[in-house]
């Protein structure tokens, strides 16, 4: 934790319940909990875990920028977790059946995302803490992964209009030239989209199932 450049030659930087606002070159960590760092009776009684969604949106977040999530699931006495933290278990692992190809060996893209968030300057307070900024995000907030083969558009919500708009993908970007020869959104199948000089507008099917955080395959 708060490394100099010289010691991230020899060691993974680790942000505590926090990430950067950029693309780092090495990779890194962030440590955060669903709950606190032990278990707290108080947490499950007050309902304070983090929901599974929240998870979702640091875990995209967090891998657009390089990084690595290393998250606790704090454990009663009798090393059982409780009926709480095993619904948010199952809603992480419900939402990475559908999309883990957009985690799983990809790369950062040319810039990490866009949004609100994106475009602020959001400081790492001592070792981190900052994590509150991302979780709270909404469907104009966008993560990007990619592979040799695909581009991934992260919404880190649902759309209310089930319109995904995407700047940075206009017509003549600078990040993405060539034309765009399709867009699926993974657990559907292709989707519709537009792409002019303001940017990639994507329908997301109504009937399709709506996603904490919809991912968009776009074929390079």
């Amino acid at each position: 934790k708060i490394l100099n450049d010289t010691q991230k030659e020899a060691l993974v930087w680790d942000v505590e319940r926090g990430a950067p606002n950029n693309i780092p070159e090495k990779p890194w960590q962030t440590c955060s909990c669903i709950g606190g760092w032990h278990y707290n009776t108080d947490i499950y009684k007050n309902n304070w875990y983090k929901s599974a969604a929240s998870v979702v949106k640091l875990l995209v977040d967090v891998v657009s920028k390089n990084g690595n999530l290393l998250l606790s699931i704090p454990l009663r006495a009798d090393g059982t977790f409780d009926e709480k933290e095993e619904e948010i278990i199952n809603g992480i692992g419900d939402w990475m059946a559908v999309n883990s190809e957009c985690i799983y060996s990809t790369r950062p893209w040319h810039i990490f995302g866009e949004g609100p968030i994106a475009e602020s300057d959001i400081a790492i307070n001592a070792q981190g803490f900052n994590e509150g900024s991302y979780t709270a995000a909404t469907s104009k907030e966008i993560r990007f992964t990619q592979t040799p083969k695909h581009l991934y558009a992260i919404a880190l919500a649902w759309p209310d209009d089930n319109m995904v708009h995407i700047k940075v993908l206009a017509d003549g970007s600078e990040y993405h030239k060539g034309r765009i020869k399709s867009v699926e959104l993974l657990g559907y199948g292709k989707v519709k989209f537009t792409r002019t000089a303001d940017g990639l507008t994507v329908n997301l099917p109504a009937d399709a199932k709506r996603s904490v955080a919809p991912v968009l395959r776009i074929k390079k």
